[in-house]
């Protein structure tokens, strides 16, 4: 990469002494926002169109499989790039690499809508049809996960070296994605008529719609290695000699380091998946909204995760103590979710649900922004890299084993 240092600069000069250059109309900070926005995009396409998928399928655990299986192949991923990161041998291709690979599979998952319609409505329905279909479903799914998995974890683990403004960019992208998706399949599930033809076609367009967000993102990634802003950073991080050392000899220890806020993140994930989105779309019911229900409760959470975010904007607690014993106490949700069901005849409407599934997605948004701020930002920036993608790592395995104990709500109906 060609240097920023002046000709006439000396040798011996610091890049801690360059000024950052100006983000010129924010351009650095709307791409990590998009981009945030993107990776999570085929995540909440998938589970947002539940309507669909369990009518084709209505003996399914539609979004428990889904978050089963998609978190299982992030989580593999992860783990991948965190053991390479380790290693002295062989380097890992470069961030701008590994997202338009990862970006490339999520274009191809998204096209899952055809491809499954194809499947089932164009041949005679038995359950040997149903079932391959479901399956090629869950494998498309999976296949999104492990896209997940390279981008999230190359598009964290890269920006936990800049300011922290830009991880903050990248979380609130991320409840973006939600809130979009969900705002989405209302618009087109609500302008074609309420008919198995109208469910299909709107369906379609929702994928479609959601395919092109990941094609512009792709150009953002191409686009961003190229700002000024970007080029500083990068240089100063190649210039450093003690890059490469801290990585791969002192790996534990950095995790150390973060040890609390590692599993602060583990611990906000697994209590966030083992409720949303199974529990909102599958444990209670309304007889008011019917089959819109579990769309209007997975957009609610959506709302509040997009509201918690970006509250970092406007204030992130120096300390992180706070925010880890905040993440501890989230275990209240089980209580207060479970009397939705089998407490007071009151907290079985609908209220109640709505409010607490928006009090999820606050807290979930602001604990997850915040903490994803402060690790980097608690190592020195050699090892801030490092430390970016052991919290997705754990973040992602909070995911997995949330959505695994999701599944002990059946038991209780």
């Amino acid at each position: 990469m060609e240097s920023l240092r002046p000709p006439d600069t000396p040798e011996t000069s610091s890049d801690d002494d360059l000024e950052e250059p100006n983000d010129t109309y924010h351009l650095a900070y709307i791409i990590h926002f998009l981009l945030g926005t993107g990776y999570l995009i085929p995540w909440n396409a998938f589970i947002t169109a539940v309507d669909y998928f369990q009518f084709l399928y209505p003996t399914k655990h539609i979004n428990k499989v889904f978050s089963v299986g998609y978190m299982s192949a992030a989580v593999t991923v992860l783990f991948t790039l965190m053991c390479w990161t380790r290693s002295s041998r062989v380097n890992l291709p470069s961030v701008r690499t590994r997202m338009n690979i990862g970006q490339g599979l999520f274009v191809s998952a998204l096209m899952v809508a055809p491809v499954t319609d194809w499947i089932v409505n164009g041949r005679k329905q038995t359950e040997t049809v149903t079932d391959v279909s479901f399956v090629v479903l869950v494998s498309v799914v999976m296949v999104s996960g492990l896209a997940d998995g390279l981008v999230g974890g190359s598009l964290v683990g890269a920006t936990g070296e800049l300011p922290g403004r830009y991880m903050q960019a990248v979380f609130a992208g991320n409840a973006t994605a939600g809130l979009v998706v969900s705002i989405l399949r209302i618009i087109t599930k609500a302008s074609l008529p309420h008919t198995q033809k109208g469910l299909r076609t709107s369906t379609q367009i929702y994928f479609m719609f959601s395919a092109l967000i990941i094609l512009l993102c792709i150009i953002c990634t191409n686009v961003l290695h190229k700002l000024p802003v970007l080029r500083f950073y990068q240089t100063r991080k190649h210039n450093n000699p003690t890059h490469h050392i801290s990585i791969t000899s002192n790996f534990w220890e950095v995790v150390k380091k973060i040890r609390w806020l590692v599993t602060a993140v583990f611990v906000t994930y697994v209590i966030s998946l083992s409720i949303f989105p199974g529990y909102l779309s599958e444990n209670v019911k309304s007889d008011y909204f019917k089959d819109w229900y579990p769309i209007i409760l997975i957009t609610t959470f959506n709302v509040g995760d997009f509201m918690g975010k970006c509250l970092t904007a406007v204030y992130v607690p120096r300390g992180s103590n706070g925010a880890v014993w905040a993440c501890m106490g989230r275990v209240i949700f089980y209580p207060l979710f479970m009397g939705c069901i089998h407490g007071p005849k009151w907290m079985h409407s609908e209220g109640p649900v709505i409010v607490l599934t928006l009090m999820l997605g606050v807290s979930n948004g602001y604990l997850t922004s915040v903490l994803m701020i402060v690790a980097p930002k608690s190592v020195p920036i050699e090892e801030a890299e490092v430390v970016g993608i052991v919290m997705e790592t754990f973040l992602v395995v909070g995911l997995v084993v949330g959505s695994a104990l999701g599944w002990l709500w059946n038991f209780e109906n």
